[in-house]
């Protein structure tokens, strides 16, 4: 079975691994610090956080903001469950902004439309959410200025853009956001295992998000040197520290990083170069975006097609392609749907849904089966 997407270990990763299980530390410890310094440098942050998912990340980042019960975050429909869990985990409300039509990111013109109802109404959102769809940023200058006209937060979804830039800035950087958050899920751009990352500029977020990484605790230097055995609980707080174990295999992989970024980006010119003449739409990537194409999707114009949606996606299981869906709209979920979401409240991002395959696109991927499967769609039409 061919993925959509799977890691790349190589034997430098499984060294790295090994080392540290032969070493002192194998929970957080100090390569943890210098993955976290290894990455924030890279994608020019002052400061990163390292986490044990990137949903622990985003539920940091709405906790360091200081998101209460009562408050509001959008995020868009078109996004897996913990961009908008992080929120409800802290008692907020939870709403919704479609996606754009070809970029498949957040809307612009609906966000534009639907906080200029909200200031009116008095329900503008503390926090913004925009998700990083496929790889692609979103447009952050514009959402930044927007931020500062209503009086908002962002807080960057980019779970799914290590390695991308928008007009040269690398993702992750907080130009035009408070706190940026990357996942390191196996079948994202770099693994940990499972692990996460919240990045800032800003030293008090920094320092938030660190102590309710860690049970809320905070060793103050000053007084161990006195007490060495001082330490403080200054809040409440979870575990959702890295491991050294992870952070080592982190570390490996972000030395692949370009690597990886660029052979993402020639699987997706063959399948573009391929799929040209077929009734098939791919993801708008707009100017000045590198995209790091986590996914790569593929929207169906099934009035052209000989085969209805259920067929094709049964077909290419069939066939040994483990293709997939991203993503069943989030307010169509029983979860949201008990909330008072409705069928018809975001059409762009259902009609998506209805339409749309992410297809194989990982490093190891080979010419054989990206021949294969193009074949094989071919035939759908």
């Amino acid at each position: 079975m061919t993925p959509y997407s799977r890691q790349s270990i190589n034997k430098n990763d499984i060294s790295s691994v090994v080392k540290i299980l032969k070493s002192n530390f194998l929970t957080q410890g100090p390569i943890v610090e210098k993955f976290e310094r290894k990455l924030s440098k890279l994608v020019r942050a002052k400061y990163g956080v390292a986490s044990n998912s990137a949903s622990s990340s985003l539920h940091l980042a709405c906790i360091a903001l200081d998101l209460k019960p009562k408050d509001i975050v959008w995020t868009v429909p078109n996004t897996f469950a913990a961009s908008a869990n992080c929120a409800i985990n802290c008692g907020a409300k939870i709403d919704f902004v479609d996606i754009d039509a070809d970029t498949w990111n957040l809307s612009l013109s609906a966000l534009e439309k639907k906080l200029i109802k909200a200031k009116k109404n008095k329900k503008l959102p503390k926090i913004l959410i925009p998700v990083h769809f496929a790889g692609q940023p979103t447009e952050q200058k514009k959402i930044w200025k927007l931020s500062k006209k209503y009086n908002f937060k962002i807080i960057e979804d980019a779970s799914h853009s290590l390695g991308a830039k928008q007009s040269n800035e690398p993702v992750g950087s907080c130009k035009w956001s408070d706190i940026t958050v990357f996942s390191f899920h196996p079948v994202k751009i770099i693994t940990t295992g499972e692990g996460g990352m919240a990045m800032t500029n800003n030293k008090r977020l920094y320092e938030k998000m660190k102590i309710y990484r860690t049970n809320g605790v905070k060793k103050d230097l000053s007084s161990q040197l006195d007490k060495p055995w001082q330490y403080e609980q200054v809040d409440t707080g979870f575990n959702y520290r890295m491991n050294d174990i992870a952070a080592a295999l982190g570390l490996s992989q972000v030395s692949r990083l370009k690597n990886f970024i660029k052979k993402r980006n020639q699987i997706a010119d063959k399948y573009k170069s391929f799929f040209k003449d077929l009734p098939i739409k791919f993801q708008k990537i707009q100017n000045n975006n590198l995209s790091s194409y986590h996914l790569f999707v593929i929207q169906f114009d099934l009035k052209k097609s000989k085969y209805k949606y259920k067929e094709i996606f049964n077909r290419l299981r069939e066939k040994k392609f483990y293709v997939n869906l991203h993503y069943m709209p989030l307010h169509l979920n029983s979860f949201f749907k008990k909330k008072g979401f409705k069928n018809g409240q975001f059409p762009v991002s259902e009609k998506y849904s209805k339409t749309s395959i992410s297809i194989p696109i990982f490093f190891d991927l080979n010419k054989k089966k990206i021949i294969q499967l193009c074949n094989l769609i071919k035939t759908f039409f």
